[in-house]
């Protein structure tokens, strides 16, 4: 008996092995996904921009990176009298120093942020929405206000047309940066409440009908249907967390065990199914201290995390447990 209706996603014809670098960019719901990942032992390259909602932002922050050009400096901003931000960047982008050492931050992000996109394999690109805010001191668009009144702003919806010159013009300098890179496309379950529930499906369908449009005209761009899967399979307010706005645990595992079902090869999912096993046994808790039985328990993980050292990176949990057995049972 089905108890939901299953969103059917096909296998991917080229498939996400652990030695595939993988770099997730985008709303919150990348930052999750990128942290399934990462505790999963793929090989995970970090976003320094930190959460950035709309495709603009993203687009605009990753052409700063390609083409080494410094941020706008009439977006700098101090808040609180100590703190200094960017409104390009998100609040994780700080100084409470100087505007001159959150500079050399950014400087440093953007360099380093050039690299990664040159070394990754695959880009987990999660939209969240469509709206943008307008800064009306320079006439720009922004990333993050920084809580600065709301006055100086005016907020837009942005239309298909523009977003999809704006993504053509992200995929087209990604590609001078790395012709391998394959970009696969998610919008964010996540629901914006404060463009009010209409609007907040206005903005997704417009983001949906993006992601369709730039996976039908380009061979390396895939969409995976997280916002389907939330807000169809998973369509019960007990997958959320008690904001009823976020997706809980429960349906982000759901949501990631069917990426993983649809990119992994084989011998990818075995590994990984063993690596599952294994943080069985690392989370295992003694009952009785630093007994006999611990000690076997100890030496059985350490055995299965050295058969592993040569597929994953497990080089912090051997030496963690060597430790332990050093210090209370040499």
């Amino acid at each position: 008996m089905k108890l939901s209706t299953e969103v059917q996603v096909k296998p991917s014809p080229w498939k996400i092995d652990y030695d595939t670098k993988l770099m997730t960019m985008g709303s919150c719901f990348a930052e999750v996904v990128g942290n399934q990942l990462f505790e999963s032992k793929f090989q995970v390259l970090p976003s320094l921009f930190g959460t950035v909602f709309n495709p603009y932002s993203i687009a605009k922050l990753v052409k700063m990176s390609a083409s080494d050009t410094l941020p706008h400096v009439g977006h700098y901003v101090r808040a609180d009298g100590s703190l200094f931000f960017h409104y390009d960047f998100h609040s994780s982008v700080y100084s409470d120093i100087s505007l001159e050492d959150l500079d050399g931050k950014i400087r440093r992000n953007l360099f380093q942020t050039k690299q990664y996109l040159q070394a990754t394999d695959v880009l987990v690109l999660t939209l969240g929405t469509a709206f943008v805010y307008r800064y009306l001191k320079t006439n720009e668009f922004v990333t993050n206000c920084h809580k600065t009144p709301g006055k100086e702003f005016t907020k837009e919806l942005l239309s298909l047309e523009t977003l999809r010159a704006t993504m053509d013009e992200l995929l087209k300098i990604l590609a001078t940066l790395n012709p391998r890179m394959r970009v696969v496309l998610t919008v964010s379950p996540v629901r914006h409440t404060r463009d009010t529930l209409p609007l907040n499906q206005v903005s997704k369908s417009v983001l949906r009908l993006l992601c369709h449009e730039l996976e039908e005209r380009y061979d390396h761009v895939v969409y995976f249907p997280a916002y389907e899967i939330m807000l169809d399979e998973l369509r019960d307010y007990r997958f959320y967390e008690p904001d009823l706005i976020h997706p809980d645990s429960v349906a982000t595992d759901h949501i990631f065990r069917t990426f993983l079902k649809a990119y992994l090869d084989a011998d990818t999912h075995d590994t990984l199914k063993e690596w599952h096993q294994v943080v069985q046994m690392l989370n295992h808790k003694p009952k009785h201290g630093y007994s006999a039985e611990y000690q076997r328990h100890l030496t059985q993980t350490l055995e299965r995390l050295r058969g592993l050292k040569a597929r994953l990176m497990v080089e912090k949990e051997i030496e963690e447990i060597g430790l332990i057995l050093k210090n209370h049972y040499s």
